[in-house]
């Protein structure tokens, strides 16, 4: 694993740091009796460190956290974007938010197919049509039962990052250069992320639309995004294209309290997102068909273990596209799901002699190939309380909309609805009827951030981005701890690999064991290999107290304690 700088942040008062030039990428930290923050940025990080300092809990650290990705992140990190958050407090109690985005009044069925009904995938994924409700800022506000800290406090680190600016590391310049067109094609007037030299590492980024709209959000509260100022700006942005979003949307936005998803592995219970995330329901289903077949007695990414665990992923995602979808608009058939007879019976083809072809568990349908982006959080504080957030705008800068005045991008997951039944979305996830868009309907998600307890007390807090392979990532993180007993560190960093049913393709990581490739094509299966799958933030606390967080190798993610 390669060495990273270790630099020190300056803090000027305890209130606002004096300046962020200096960046603190800390991969993987051992502690007792400390709260731990991983994030995909250092300085969000620390945000959360920050608060756990001052008086804070989990909560209040993931939602100072969540604000701050806003600023440092912008490709993910938003206000304009939605997400689930997954806690177990000390006493044991469990909870879920689900402020994922809704589609508006005005969404119907057909609003993204063409006078031929062929689906015009780029109306859907990029520009303002593209755009669900937010829910993050409500989201953080129903955060706030479980808090300590005042609101005024938790946004403030964010609100100072925003308005005194910060360093851009070489991955973040690069990330803005690639977008600079598509900022310029899908925004009117001219925006802070598009200047006329590329950008570099070093250069500072100040934000000080998105520092007021911040101020009004820590001044009058959730309305200060849903009403008024922001509100109004939000709704002008709409209007300056195809948009459908009113003031009536947002005004109605309601975050959702769902009960967890949770279900026993192998000695620990596993507490995991609900439906409309399909992550807890998949992890669920390829735990356990996996366990079918003993996965302990065989190694890390070996042949026999990635068959196994490939034939349940192909399994899981068959199922996804067929049953699951926004619980309020559909029958629930979780339980039926994971149900210890539905997936022996679905096992039964499972064979280790060949690749289980996917037109036995699906229709095929050619796939596109493209990416994601999202961002995880994982909590853990000194008192046992432990918070797991994954949050999104769906695809790099979501829809590539900045609000003009408001200085925050829109998401574009009204993509993650079938916007036509067997027409695959931007990762590749086919939908059904369970998923057709409808007014006020929650999209499908693969987020899945998850929690696992042993003997009633944390044990894992995990989660990570990446489209449809959240789910497998989480699957595999697991996997790798509770049957392979790597540590932390090897469970982060080792290679991945994922597999969604269609396309019938196993995609690796450019590192995975040439030895196992070649034996899998030998049965049938097709590999593809790719750069990277993931960015996994885990913390691992063992039967003697002592706390393992590890921020994945895979980008610029840091640990911060406080």
């Amino acid at each position: 694993m390669k060495k990273f700088l270790i630099v020190s942040v300056l803090l000027a008062s305890p209130l606002s740091w004096a300046q962020f030039t200096d960046i603190s990428i800390v991969k993987e930290v051992q502690v007792k009796k400390k709260g731990v923050v991983v994030s995909a940025h250092p300085l969000a990080s620390e945000a959360g460190a920050k608060i756990l300092k001052m008086g804070g809990n989990a909560y209040d650290a993931i939602t100072a956290t969540q604000y701050a990705l806003a600023v440092v992140y912008p490709q993910a990190g938003n206000i304009g974007g939605g997400g689930f958050l997954v806690g177990v407090k000390n006493n044991g109690e469990k909870f879920t938010l689900d402020y994922r985005e809704t589609a508006p009044k005005k969404a119907s069925r057909d609003m993204y197919l063409d006078k031929k009904g062929k689906a015009d995938t780029d109306l859907s994924q990029n520009g303002r049509l593209a755009v669900g409700i937010p829910g993050s800022v409500a989201g953080f506000f129903a955060t706030l039962k479980y808090c300590k800290l005042p609101m005024e406090k938790i946004i403030q680190p964010a609100i100072d990052l925003a308005e005194q600016g910060f360093t851009i590391t070489e991955k973040e310049a690069d990330m803005l250069n690639n977008n600079k067109e598509k900022f310029q094609k899908h925004n009117k007037s001219s925006i802070i992320f598009v200047k006329d030299t590329p950008w570099k590492a070093g250069d500072i980024l100040v934000q000080k639309e998105l520092a007021e709209t911040l101020k009004l959000i820590q001044k009058l509260g959730a309305k200060g995004f849903y009403e008024g100022k922001t509100a109004d700006l939000l709704v002008a942005e709409m209007k300056r294209g195809n948009g459908i979003i009113t003031l009536e949307d947002l005004r109605s936005y309601k975050v959702a309290e769902r009960k967890a998803l949770e279900f026993e592995y192998k000695g620990n219970n596993v507490v995991s997102m609900p439906l409309p995330s399909s992550g807890g329901l998949l992890l669920a289903q390829m735990l356990r068909m996996a366990s079918f077949e003993n996965l302990e007695k065989y190694q890390q990414n070996s042949t026999k273990a990635v068959q196994i665990m490939t034939e349940a992923e192909r399994r899981a995602f068959a199922d996804r596209a067929e049953y699951m979808g926004d619980p309020d608009f559909i029958q629930d058939k979780t339980a039926y799901l994971i149900s210890d007879a539905y997936l022996k019976e679905r096992w039964k083809s499972f064979s280790f002699d060949k690749a289980t072809p996917s037109a036995e568990v699906g229709k095929i349908i050619e796939q596109p190939k493209e990416s994601t982006q999202t961002t995880h959080i994982s909590v853990l504080d000194k008192d046992g309380n432990a918070a797991s957030v994954t949050t999104t705008l769906n695809g790099y800068y979501g829809s590539k909309v900045l609000v003009s005045g408001a200085g925050f991008f829109l998401n574009n997951e009204m993509d993650d609805f079938s916007i036509k039944p067997g027409v695959p979305n931007m990762f590749g996830a086919v939908g059904g009827e369970a998923n057709a868009i409808q007014s006020n309907k929650r999209m499908l998600s693969s987020m899945t951030p998850t929690i696992l307890l042993k003997n009633g007390k944390p044990y894992m807090v995990v989660g990570t981005p990446g489209g449809t392979t959240i789910p497998t990532s989480v699957y595999q993180s697991i996997v790798n701890v509770v049957d392979f007993k790597l540590n932390a560190n090897m469970s982060v960093n080792s290679p991945k690999f994922h597999h969604q049913w269609l396309p019938e393709v196993i995609t690796v990581e450019n590192n995975f064991p040439e030895s196992t490739i070649s034996e899998l094509k030998s049965k049938n299966y097709v590999i593809e290999k790719i750069k990277q799958i993931g960015k996994t933030e885990m913390i691992v606390l063992d039967d003697n107290g002592s706390i393992h967080a590890v921020a994945d190798g895979r980008g610029d993610d840091s640990v911060a304690t406080e």
